[in-house]
This record gives C-alpha cells, sequence and structure tokens, in this order.
C-alpha cells in the first residue's frame, strides 16, 4: 500500500522507486500484486506516463488512511513498550548514546552497580537485571542460559616508560594477573588464553594494580611493555609513559549484549534489537586481530 500511495504521488515509476529506495522492477512487480490482490488495476501505464485509474483515485484516500492507522498502531505499541522499565548493568563499558538508542522502544534503567563481567552476567541469569553489557565467553553462556550479541570492541593497547609511541609486537608485551579473582576473573582468564595461545608472557601481581597508580609503578619497573586492560585508566597517562598500539597480532576485547534466553518480554528484546541495530565488527574479523577461543565472535 505503501508503494501503491508513492506511485500514485509521483505518477512515475522511477522517481516512486527512488523515493522508496527499490529497484523500479521490484516496485513495478509489488504494483502489479496488489492489483491482482485488489482485482482492480491502479494504474494507466505506458512507456511515457503513468495515471491513477478511476479504481486507483477511489482507493487512494482510503489506502492513505488505512496507512496513517497503522503508523498510529506502531507509534502506540512504541508508547507501550516504552513505559516498561528494562535494567541494564555494565562493567565500565557502554555505548555514549546508549540511551537514545533505546529510548524509542523501552525506558531504559542503567543499574548503578558497576560490577565485574562475570558478576554483571550471572545478574541477568537470576533475573536481577533484564541486560548486561560485559565481556563472556561461549561457555558460561551455555552455563547461565544467555543470549549474546556483539555490541563494542576495544582493541588492546600496551604501556611503556619512555616517549616512544611506535608500534609493539604482542609476543614483547606483558600481560598482569591480579590474585583477587573476584574483581579480576574475566581479565585474568582473557590474559591466561592470550599467553596459551600467543605466547605473551604474564606476571602475577597481588596489589590490585591492573589500573590506576600502580598500574604505571609496574610499567616503570618493568622491562616490557604492560598490556593495558579494557578496564581502563580514570586519569591521563603520566608524561614519563607512552601508549604504544600492540599488533602481530592486534589484540581485541569484546562487550556482549547478553539477555536470557527464556526472554519473553517485548520491552526487553525490542532494546536488543534497537541496542545492537547496524553495529560492525570493530576490526576483530580481521586477518590480523585476535580473540581468545571461547569468544562468542571468534570465527
Amino acid at each position: 500500500m505503501r508503494y501503491f500511495v508513492a506511485v500514485a504521488e509521483e505518477l512515475n515509476f522511477g522517481r516512486a522507486a527512488e523515493r522508496l529506495l527499490i529497484a523500479g522492477p521490484s516496485l513495478s512487480q509489488q504494483i502489479k500484486s496488489l492489483e491482482r490482490d485488489l482485482g482492480v488495476r491502479l494504474f494507466d501505464r505506458d512507456r511515457r506516463s503513468v495515471a491513477l485509474t478511476p479504481a486507483g483515485a477511489a482507493l487512494l484516500p482510503h489506502t492513505r488512511a488505512l496507512l496513517e492507522r497503522a503508523d498510529d498502531l506502531r507509534n502506540r505499541a512504541a508508547r507501550i513498550a516504552g513505559s516498561a522499565p528494562v535494567r541494564l548493568g555494565y562493567v565500565n563499558w557502554l555505548p555514549a548514546d546508549v540511551t537514545a538508542r533505546a529510548s524509542s522502544v523501552a525506558r531504559l534503567h542503567i543499574d548503578a552497580w558497576v560490577a565485574p563481567s562475570h558478576a554483571q552476567a550471572a545478574r541477568v541469569a537470576d533475573g536481577g537485571l533484564d541486560l548486561a553489557v560485559c565481556w563472556i565467553r561461549n561457555d558460561d553462556l551455555e552455563k547461565l542460559g544467555l543470549s549474546a550479541r556483539l555490541i563494542g570492541a576495544e582493541r588492546l593497547y600496551a604501556v611503556s616508560a619512555g616517549q616512544d609511541t611506535g608500534e609493539v609486537r604482542a609476543q614483547d608485551t606483558v600481560a598482569l594477573l591480579d590474585d583477587d579473582t573476584t574483581t579480576w576473573l574475566s581479565w585474568n582468564d582473557y590474559a591466561r588464553r592470550l599467553a596459551e595461545e600467543t605466547g605473551v608472557p604474564v606476571e602475577r601481581i597481588t596489589d590490585g594494580g591492573i589500573t590506576g597508580p600502580v598500574f604505571f609503578d609496574h610499567v616503570r619497573r618493568s622491562a616490557r611493555p604492560i598490556l593495558n586492560s579494557p578496564k581502563g585508566q580514570t586519569t591521563s597517562l603520566p608524561p614519563d609513559l607512552a601508549a604504544r598500539p600492540v599488533a602481530g597480532p592486534k589484540l581485541y576485547w569484546t562487550w556482549s549484549l547478553v539477555w536470557r534466553r527464556d526472554e519473553l518480554r517485548p520491552a526487553v528484546l525490542s532494546t536488543v534489537d534497537a541496542l545492537t541495530e547496524g553495529v560492525g565488527d570493530f576490526g576483530i574479523h580481521a586477518p590480523d586481530a585476535w580473540l581468545p577461543d571461547g569468544d562468542p565472535y571468534k570465527r
């Protein structure tokens, strides 16, 4: 019906097809299909002109009225969905426009409790949250009964003492493992897999120095650049330290949007679609990219 209205307003199949962002032959076939369904001819057309038939002219205002009612129904559904709160948890990263993306389908409530990835995934599984942005493995998705979609990814870099900002090979860096598994379970798992699969050495620490000023102290004492975790730094690098891109391979950390597999509420499922629509691969499938085994997006 929208195609019918577009052709009736343009009286030109080529211009109507451009307006509708479809191919001209496809538009012509759709109009013929509608005419068969209705049992009337809507347009008189030849190579030079297009004109509404008397039946087409009579049906046009009724078609417009039906489309207006359809649009009103869609808007009402969006308002109903938007009245339902959807609870979203995260670790330390969210898309900058996350609230705007969800605004047409739900009232998004971003949970104030910022917790590690494994904790946020568990909260979704037990119903404490509807959605969470976290790092997760295929094994955890199966164990917790969750589904996941890619929502973001970060290419990791290393930090070294001095002013050298040049690229550094992954095997020439070091990854820190912290004994505090309550906080660093996901990062420790990632770093262990990195060591096993690429040969990047690891160093165990007990002082929480994965981030913050203590991390900077580790860098100053290290003979190798140290991988910066995706938790990131809350302050700028000190002037005696430099960030260096890692290559050979490029290391990526993925962020998943997770929800319960048995979730049925339209507001939650519509929010999943709204937050992940049009998301690219962020470079994670490039030939020189690395993801750990068990990452949901590793090919």
